[in-house]
């Protein structure tokens, strides 16, 4: 079994062939994608580690599609000087199907 760590939206994954994983939204809609930001690659023959990445190595990709993750809500608050801040946001990610490593 192939396993490969690879860098995308400022975070890592750790992935093999065929799982699906939600990451930071990509800038195409759907289709294919390749990351090129391999930090290591391992199979049955040995380990392959970059400094800091892989050189020629390539992650293929499948997007399934888009979702928003649930509200996360944050609020400030200063007692005694009347300061409450209240504010929302939910993060766009996307569905992704390993193809390839």
């Amino acid at each position: 079994m192939k396993l490969a760590v690879i860098e995308t939206g400022g975070k890592q994954y750790l992935v093999s062939g065929g799982q699906k994983i939600q990451i930071e939204k990509l800038e195409t809609g759907s289709g294919k994608w390749n990351f090129d930001k391999v930090l290591l690659v391992a199979d049955e023959k040995g380990v392959e580690i970059g400094r800091p990445y892989l050189a020629g190595k390539k992650v293929s990709a499948e997007i399934l599609g888009e979702k928003r993750l649930p509200k996360v809500t944050t609020f400030k608050y200063h007692s005694k000087t009347r300061y409450r801040k209240k504010k929302g946001h939910r993060q766009t990610v996307a569905l992704v199907k390993i193809v390839g490593i």
